[in-house]
């Protein structure tokens, strides 16, 4: 297994090891001690799965309290996966990292809890995988806007399709700090 470190600390690009053949591949996807070698040694409670097709933006989506970290990846398809700092008081603040993920390339993105998480899907379909350290609680639910010029994300798609909650999230400057994660 290789670990790639992104530019913002928290964020991980994991790449498990795929013996392939004529046959396909097999891949072993998560082993709580191995990925506690790599440094996430947070405990996993919820599984989740979408299904989204071209053009389908996600996000930024996080929780706050209850946070989740998430080891995400594509089953099937590909997506640009996007992570972005909006703990309060990280010297990381309103950054962003992104990489694509598909069922080609079997990489994993690790996204600590504290940062904000989205993906637009670049293939025709594409089935993605969460796995998180909290359990969802809509309560907690909170969102940042897409395309907030003060992050500047660099999306390859420039008119997504949108749930309606990510149509009206804010701009990271207008969310109270108090909804915000601490450094």
């Amino acid at each position: 297994m290789k670990v790639i470190e992104t530019k913002l600390p928290g964020v991980l690009i994991v790449e498990p090891r795929v013996f392939g053949d004529i046959r396909g591949f097999f891949m072993e996807t998560f082993s709580q001690g191995k990925y506690e070698g790599l440094g996430i040694k947070e405990k996993f409670v919820q599984d989740n799965l979408s299904f989204s097709s071209r053009g389908v933006l996600r996000g930024l989506h996080y929780q706050n309290p209850n946070s989740q970290g998430k080891l995400v990846s594509v089953v099937q398809g590909e997506v640009f996966d996007v992570a972005v700092d909006i703990r309060t008081g990280s010297p990381t603040f309103g950054q962003w990292v992104g990489v694509n993920l598909s069922g080609n390339n079997h990489r994993q993105l690790w996204v600590s809890p504290g940062f904000a998480h989205g993906f637009c899907v670049l293939s025709d379909t594409a089935y993605f995988t969460y796995k998180c350290t909290d359990i969802y609680t809509p309560s907690a639910e909170g969102g940042v806007m897409w395309n907030d010029p003060d992050i500047g994300i660099e999306w390859p798609i420039e008119e997504p399709l949108l749930s309606d909650k990510d149509e009206v999230y804010p701009r990271l400057k207008d969310v109270p700090s108090e909804r915000l994660p601490k450094y």
